[in-house]
């Protein structure tokens, strides 16, 4: 909750030029904008950091569901917010990464102070018990076989699923169909009632019905394995590594926020994922942690934002 407070105009125009020390940071509630619905994996996992962020700060540290337009009202919203701290970002990587190359937005992946990034996962290409592979290997050479028979659900016209499936497919001369969807939940629904072949989507959603034999998951798109799935397949188990394109997670800053002040952010996020439960947590998720911070966050940024940019144009989809 932000707290409205009520200064002197001669009070303001003394604090305007005094700079505050990160020591006395933060020192008011902080309000982290999560560009997502609630209940979804980014919610999930912000909601859960949030717990340990805030006795970390210090601060109550409310969480501010705004979804829409893949991530990007809520990019906005932060992006227009004041650089003072008060107003994060916690976020999966498609809103800065892809969202921009697909509608104009305010911002970029330049414009955002990189604070840092949390924990990252795989999405998963899941099919029906008597679907006639049982390893990602078969897989393929079924989807090689059968061009155009299959129809996989995914995330939407320039959703990083997608993206994740059709790099893979296009390594291994595969065509399937595209099935869009409005997220995870609801391409696992279609998927379990036979709408689709293929679940493409992440791990969380899906790994109950692994556990009831309703689905088996045979590829990861990551470069290793996921213990969550041990019957799927990273890609370098395929021989392309480089392939890999992950979920991950991160909290930014608006343009302008003071070094400082994103450094006690990163270093009290850095303390709260060391928290037995919270990681826990997370490798029930099928998540593991991934600290990258400041500019070395920015550079991934930049290069993934490049790399989707290359894809999505190669597959006629990119409009910016």
């Amino acid at each position: 909750m932000k707290l409205t407070l009520l200064f002197t105009a001669a009070a303001i125009s003394a604090t305007a030029f005094t700079p505050v020390l990160a020591s006395d940071y933060p020192n008011r509630p902080i309000e982290i904008i999560v560009p997502a619905p609630a209940g979804g994996g980014t919610d999930n996992v912000a909601r859960m950091l949030n717990q340990y962020l805030e006795q970390e700060l210090g601060q109550p540290a409310a969480v501010l569901n705004v979804a829409g337009g893949g991530g990007a009202i809520g990019v906005n919203q932060l992006a227009r917010s004041r650089a003072d701290g008060y107003t994060l970002l916690s976020t999966w990587n498609s809103p800065i990464t892809t969202v921009p190359h697909m509608q104009r937005v305010q911002y970029s992946y330049e414009t955002l102070t990189p604070i840092i990034s949390t924990s990252q996962s795989a999405y998963t290409l899941c099919v029906s018990p008597d679907f006639p592979a049982e390893n990602a290997e078969e897989l393929l050479a079924e989807l090689q076989a059968n061009p155009g028979q299959y129809t996989y659900g995914n995330d939407g016209v320039g959703g990083t699923m997608r993206l994740a499936a059709e790099r893979i497919f296009d390594a291994f001369d595969i065509t399937a169909r595209p099935i869009p969807f409005g997220g995870a939940g609801e391409t696992l629904q279609n998927f379990l009632g036979g709408h689709v072949d293929i679940y493409g989507g992440s791990i969380t959603p899906v790994l109950p019905y692994v556990e009831d034999d309703q689905a088996k998951c045979l590829l990861v798109t990551s470069a290793d394995d996921n213990e969550a799935l041990p019957q799927a397949s990273g890609l370098a188990a395929l021989g392309h590594p480089e392939l890999e394109t992950v979920l991950w997670r991160m909290m930014l800053g608006p343009e302008g926020m003071d070094e400082a002040r994103a450094d006690v952010v990163a270093d009290a996020v850095a303390r709260a994922v060391e928290d037995p439960e919270f990681q826990d947590f997370l490798t029930a998720q099928g998540e593991t942690l991934n600290l990258v911070r400041g500019e070395e966050l920015r550079e991934r940024l930049r290069l993934e934002t490049q790399a989707i940019g290359e894809t999505l144009e190669s597959l006629g989809l990119k409009q910016h």
